[in-house]
Order: C-alpha cells, then sequence, then structure tokens
C-alpha cells in the first residue's frame, strides 16, 4: 500500500470513531434518561481522548509528509487532514477532552435552567465553558485574533471582520424592511389547536417530499432541533406545540436541509474528510433555502394548504393566498429559530455581537443576560419577558459553539445567491412545487452543491453553483421583493 492509502485507512477508522461519538450526542438529546447525564460526559470526553490521540498521531505527520499529490480528490482530503492534524496538534489531549465533559454536563444543566427560565442557576458552568473555549482559541490562534481562530473551526476562511462588514450591510435595509412591514396590516394566525401526532405524521410525508430517505435516518423530538450524522445515518429532530404546528413543520423542513446534504454528498468519500458538508455556512444555505426559498414560497405553500387541511381540517384560514401570507408573517417575537425571514437575521446578529464580546472580555458571563435584554430591546423595541426567551433560548454556548452562530447569516446569504442563480438556470420550477414536487430544485442543489462534500472551499462550492461571487445583495433583494408583495408595500 502507499503511504496514501495507509493515511486513508486510519482515517476511515478516525471518522467511524467521530461518527460513535456523535451518536453519542444524538441520543442524549433524544432518548437517553436524564439522571444519565453525568455518565455521558464522562462517556464523551473519554471518546474524545480517543478522537484527540488519533488526530495527532504522529504516523498522520509522517504520511502527510510522505504522500504525494495525487490529483484534485486527493489533494482535498490531504487538506482537510493536514488542516485537522495542525489544529489538533495545537490543543492539549487535557484540554480536548475537559471541553467534550463539561459541555456534555452543561447541555443538561442548560436545559433545566431553560425549563424554569433561571439564568444564574446555568451561569457558573457557561462561565467555565468560556474560559475553556478561550483557551482553546488562545492555542489555535497562536498570537492571533482568537475569535477569528474559533469560527474557522465552523467557516475556513472567513473572519470576523469580513463578516462584520457583510452584516453592516445588511442591518440598514433589512431594519428599513422590517420597519415598513410591522407599519401595514398584519395577516391573519391560526386559529385552534393541531393535534401533536398528526404533526408529527406530516412532518414525516413532508420530510420525504424534499427527498429525505428515512431508511438512512429518522425523525424524532427534541428540546432544540437539529440534525446528526452523515453517509448512511442522517438523523433529525423537530419540536411540537399544540398551538404552533408551523414550528414543528418548518423545524423538520429546516433540518431536512441539513440532512440532505449529508445524504447527497458523492457516496465514494463516505467516511472520509470529504464526506461532510464543507462548512457550516454551506450547511445553513442548504437548510435556509430548503426551509425559505422554497418552503415558505407561494408555489410550495399551496401544496402545503391542502396538506394541513387534510391533517387538520378548517383552521381559519379561507384560501392559498391568505395562507402564503400567514406562513411568512412579520410579527414581534423573541425566539431566533420561529422568526420570519425578514428579522431573523437580526436575532444573528445580537448573538454575533454578544459572543464577540464574551470571548473578549468586554462582558463577563454574569452580565450577559442583562446585555442580552438591553441589546434585545434595542433591535426590536420591546423587552424580554424571561429567560428562556433570551438568553437561554439556544443551546450552542452551552456546548461550546462559539463562531457557529455568524454561519446561520452567511448561510442565509448563500442561500440568497443560490436561489438566484436556481431560477435562472432551472424552468418551471413553481409548477413542480405547487404540486408538491420538489424533485427540480433539490435536484439542482444535490447536483451543484451537496454531492461535492468537502470537495472545495465553502465560497469555491457556493460559487461554482451560482456562476458569481456571492454577496449579501440577492438575499436583500429577494427578501425586499417577497415582502412588499405579500404586504402591499
Amino acid at each position: 500500500m502507499s503511504t496514501y492509502d495507509d493515511l486513508m485507512a486510519f482515517q476511515r477508522e478516525t471518522e467511524a470513531l467521530s461518527q460513535v461519538a456523535g451518536r453519542l450526542s444524538w441520543d442524549q438529546e433524544t432518548m437517553m434518561p436524564h439522571a444519565a447525564a453525568p455518565q455521558r460526559g464522562e462517556e464523551i470526553a473519554a471518546m474524545e481522548k480517543v478522537l484527540h490521540a488519533r488526530r495527532t498521531d504522529p504516523r498522520v505527520a509522517d504520511w502527510l509528509a510522505e504522500t504525494k499529490t495525487c490529483g484534485e480528490v486527493e489533494d482535498a482530503q490531504l487538506r482537510h487532514i493536514r488542516r485537522s492534524f495542525d489544529r489538533a496538534s495545537k490543543v492539549p489531549a487535557k484540554l480536548a477532552s475537559e471541553i467534550a465533559r463539561v459541555a456534555s454536563e452543561a447541555q443538561g444543566k442548560w436545559a433545566q435552567a431553560r425549563e424554569v427560565d433561571d439564568f444564574k442557576a446555568f451561569a457558573p458552568v457557561l462561565k467555565e465553558i468560556v474560559s475553556l473555549k478561550r483557551e482553546e482559541g488562545s492555542a489555535l490562534s497562536a498570537g492571533g485574533d482568537v475569535y477569528d481562530a474559533m469560527l474557522s473551526d465552523y467557516e475556513a476562511g472567513a473572519t470576523a471582520a469580513e463578516l462584520t462588514a457583510m452584516f453592516n450591510t445588511l442591518r440598514p435595509r433589512l431594519v428599513a424592511l422590517r420597519a415598513a412591514v410591522l407599519a401595514g396590516p398584519t395577516p391573519a394566525v391560526l386559529s385552534g389547536k393541531f393535534d401533536e401526532v398528526a404533526q408529527m405524521k406530516l412532518s414525516r410525508q413532508i420530510a420525504k417530499t424534499f427527498g429525505y430517505d428515512m431508511t438512512k435516518g429518522r425523525l424524532d423530538k427534541a428540546v432544540h432541533p437539529f440534525s446528526s450524522g452523515s453517509g448512511l445515518d442522517v438523523r433529525i429532530t423537530t419540536r411540537t406545540s399544540e398551538v404552533d404546528p408551523f414550528n414543528c413543520l418548518y423545524s423538520t423542513i429546516h433540518e431536512v436541509g441539513h440532512a440532505a446534504y449529508e445524504q447527497g454528498i458523492n457516496s465514494d468519500y463516505l467516511l472520509t474528510p470529504l464526506g461532510h458538508g464543507v462548512s457550516m455556512g454551506v450547511h445553513e444555505s442548504q437548510s435556509r433555502i430548503y426551509e425559505n426559498q422554497i418552503g415558505r414560497g407561494r408555489a410550495f405553500t399551496s401544496w402545503l394548504y391542502g396538506q394541513m387541511r387534510d391533517a387538520f381540517g378548517d383552521f381559519g384560514i379561507p384560501d392559498e393566498d391568505a395562507f402564503y401570507a400567514t406562513v411568512n408573517r412579520v410579527e414581534n417575537g423573541y425566539i431566533r429559530t420561529e422568526a420570519d425571514e425578514v428579522q431573523y437575521n437580526l436575532h444573528v446578529l445580537l448573538r454575533f455581537d454578544l459572543e464577540r464580546a464574551i470571548i473578549a472580555r468586554d462582558i463577563e458571563v454574569y452580565d450577559l443576560e442583562a446585555a442580552w435584554n438591553e441589546r434585545f430591546e434595542a433591535d426590536f423595541g420591546f423587552a424580554v419577558d424571561k429567560a428562556s426567551n433570551g438568553v437561554l433560548q439556544d443551546v450552542h454556548w452551552s456546548v461550546g459553539l462559539f463562531g457557529y452562530f455568524p454561519t446561520y447569516s452567511l448561510g442565509n446569504v448563500y442561500a440568497g445567491c443560490l436561489n438566484e442563480a436556481m431560477r435562472s438556470m432551472v424552468p418551471n420550477v413553481d409548477a413542480a412545487l405547487e404540486r408538491g414536487d420538489t424533485s427540480l430544485v433539490t435536484r439542482w442543489l444535490r447536483e451543484n452543491v451537496q454531492q461535492h462534500g468537502g470537495l472545495y472551499t465553502p465560497r469555491d462550492v457556493i460559487e461554482k453553483a451560482c456562476g458569481f461571487v456571492p454577496s449579501e445583495a440577492p438575499l436583500l433583494n429577494y427578501l425586499e421583493d417577497k415582502f412588499r408583495g405579500i404586504y402591499g408595500l
């Protein structure tokens, strides 16, 4: 065997073990007994210790040094392995294991604190997480920007400075659109209660409609919806509310976008570094285009209206046009995952600014709730009523995902670009979506984005698919056209 073959055989085992570690986390969120949290923390820490040892194994450095370049795919595999080795080598094994252990326990403490709206009960373990992540970021940055080092885990090549510039361009037009829309007439809301078993049944139907392969996945419930896994085992979760079925249905569509990306990757890349989505920004582009440009579009909501009438009977919305407006209703709200397209990015920008301040020590953890509430009221014009609607609503910080939040808005920007390009290249999209046929759209995304996995850099994936350099303009133009049309502005 060549040195490249030796390296890839070793890497395949590492990837398999990483999938096992991911399954432990999936189980923790869905089926694990509540009292098992401390033990699960030890189990996850042990797995992280094994994975860290493999990622920093001296043989990896030798194989990388001895392997000659072989071609586009092989070069991409080596690029990812080298990056992983360099990163892992900078982080002490004890620190990596401790972060995994504490984050596992913190996740359970966050859920408990969220349930009783008590940030102070969560603050001590969050402080510990922040301290550990600062230490890790300092090791990774090697004297450079600590937050950029954290961001690179989720969007390689991106910097906080360039994202800040992009977001500063987004904010004024979003704020202006929000003000114009909220000053106009308000679409009707759904009325009645919606059986949660029926919601899950319809969610499974919709997941299949968007091409999710249930023979290689499953749909369960969790406090915070998420997607987990890759290749032949990609699982998703959603949540239900008897008065808000959209929460369940659109969380499902969002997570199906993530899962379809993983399921759509070239099978030759299974259990290799190329066998995952290339970045969280590109991942979010898939979940957001599935959820918004497709799922909340006029054509698809026409089909969905009939499906909901079949599942729930009369729910107070008279026709498809009114339903389209209801699906896209813009209203004041606290929760990022339930936010309309106009306001969603404003929720993300709040988190982006706060977490940068936390890492830079401009805000201390015990002051975070007050800082959140002050910023929220300034941005949205009303006060946070309880911690679960504010600083405790997201799971990300409890598990140390600093640098993750900005990829949501970056994903929206990418989705805007992909939507513009797809509609210019694929005829009769809306006619198919009105029949509940998403195959034209999902096939285009699979062929132009998903199948590549980690073959290209994040920006290159989007640019190759679209034929132009990604920017925020297509997203802003799409949002203004859509919502000015709905609200008659």
